[in-house]
């Protein structure tokens, strides 16, 4: 596989999002077949999503294990019959299969499944590329923005920023599924400073005076809504925005650095398509001699001369922060196996600790006190950690980090309460996550044996100053909302 800096990789010379012929499912109500992002969906989730409807966009991100239900729904040349999928039987999330089965072989089912859907017109591609303006709104709920190809572009030129740490695990299960599929099948979010600039104020214009593609209404009791730029113009000026700016990635840093390796992969292994249009070609052919980079508006070229691929780009929703400012929610841990007693007992070391007899008495303290602050609870009562004893603190958090990102609650989770109070690292094995839902999180601390830690969320300008500092949150340290909704449009590399 090439290396990160690899000469041929096309770099794009500032923030772009190129239009794509989305895929969008033929179905009565659009809200069934959607389901809430990958990382989100619990293996009962997946039961419910597919009991709303058998088409569920959940057959694709977490396909089904079970190999005698693996057959693709069957052709059919009658136009006038309703395609539909064999009932799945129970199915278990992708991310908890054995490590025995390899990962590609889990998304064999994925990819036949999409292959399917789009020969029976369950799935439809647009006709035109496009820009889409997607709006989700609902009770206190209005954002806006613009789902389209993010050129892709290595952290170091402050083009796109990763504020988090990412982790092996989902990067390879994300990698094999969108390398068997070839496809993106859900958008990460981006934010950006844009203050209101020419893009928001054409999103708000589409939003506004422009009839919608598509309309759904989920089960959260949000309305979620999509349209297409397709004219030229209005997306040449959207991109001539944007181009100066920078993004934060919000949700989906996993993926975004599964682009990033897919685009190596696909780059080593595969031909390079040549653009259909001849325009294109022409144009890509006069950057190719003049070895310019990647232009913003466009993907023809790239700097070392060839021609960009589908895999040089990744699906991605962009809002501007400045109009739609982010909701962010706090993420919980789950220890499971260390009991609650034994966890309260080992923090008392360092930690001030206040119990309380239930759950609610210790959120409200919690809400309350001066971070750095942790609330433990399980099956049995609450305790509130405050004040930690400022030497022991110092000598756990790393001196080649900022005392900013020291001072981060996920930081000192990560670098002083697991390794030295309770003598464990943060890893996918020995820690749960569990997004947002404190009684969750008890749940499932009780059911385990073990102790749940609630947070309270970080602040959006010190994870904004983390991240202009080059410096990343520990993993699931932020949960921006509210989240695009993953089935409305998707993207597969053949089509794009």
């Amino acid at each position: 596989m090439p290396g990160m800096g690899i000469p041929e990789l096309p770099v794009p010379d500032g923030l772009m999002l190129r239009p794509f012929r989305g895929v969008r499912f033929a179905v009565e109500d659009p809200a069934k077949v959607t389901s809430p992002p990958y990382d989100l969906i619990s293996d009962a989730d997946v039961d419910t999503l597919l009991r709303r409807h058998p088409n569920n966009v959940v057959r694709l991100i977490l396909p089904c294990s079970d190999p005698s239900n693996s057959s693709p729904t069957p052709r059919t040349t009658d136009p006038a019959a309703r395609p539909t999928a064999p009932t799945p039987p129970a199915p278990r999330a992708a991310v908890a299969q054995p490590a025995a089965v390899p990962l590609e072989a889990r998304y064999t089912d994925a990819r036949d499944t999409l292959r399917a859907w789009l020969d029976v017109g369950i799935l439809v591609p647009d006709e035109a590329s496009a820009l889409y303006v997607y709006e989700q709104s609902g009770p206190d709920v209005l954002q806006r923005g613009l789902i389209g190809d993010v050129g892709l572009a290595d952290p170091g030129r402050r083009i796109i920023l990763p504020h988090e740490d990412v982790m092996p695990g989902p990067v390879a299960d994300r990698l094999a599924l969108m390398s068997t599929t070839q496809a993106n099948l859900e958008p990460i979010f981006l934010l950006y400073e844009g203050a209101h600039g020419a893009a928001t104020r054409l999103v708000d214009e589409v939003a506004t005076k422009r009839h919608p593609l598509v309309t759904a209404h989920t089960e959260d009791g949000l309305t979620h809504r999509l349209w297409a730029i397709t004219d030229e113009a209005e997306i040449a000026a959207i991109n001539g925005d944007l181009h100066d700016r920078q993004a934060l990635i919000a949700d989906g840093h996993h993926r975004y650095a599964t682009y990033r390796v897919l685009q190596r992969q696909e780059r080593a292994t595969r031909p390079i398509p040549r653009p259909n249009h001849p325009k294109r070609d022409h144009a890509a052919a006069e950057h190719a001699e003049e070895g310019r980079p990647l232009p913003a508006g466009g993907p023809e070229p790239s700097p070392a001369g060839g021609l960009v691929a589908p895999w040089d780009f990744g699906l991605a929703l962009l809002v501007d922060s400045t109009a739609y400012p982010p909701d962010l929610k706090a993420i919980h841990r789950v220890i499971p196996g260390l009991p609650l007693d034994e966890a309260t007992a080992k923090a008392r070391g360092s930690w001030r600790v206040r119990d309380y007899d239930d759950l609610a008495e210790g959120l409200t303290a919690l809400e309350s006190a001066q971070e750095p602050a942790f609330l433990l609870a399980g099956g049995d009562g609450a305790h509130l950690l405050t004040d930690p004893d400022p030497v022991q603190l110092a000598h756990a958090m790393p001196a080649d980090h900022s005392d900013r990102w020291n001072s981060l609650n996920t930081s000192i989770l990560t670098e002083f309460i697991l390794p030295r109070v309770w003598g464990m690292r943060d890893d996918e094995q020995a820690v749960r996550i569990v997004h947002h839902d404190t009684e969750a999180a008890v749940r499932l601390a009780a059911r385990t044996g073990g102790t749940a830690v609630i947070l309270k969320p970080l602040a959006i300008d010190e994870v904004l100053a983390v991240a202009a500092g080059g410096e990343r949150v520990p993993r699931k340290s932020t949960s921006f909302g509210p989240k695009p909704r993953t089935g409305l449009v998707l993207r597969t590399f053949a089509i794009d």
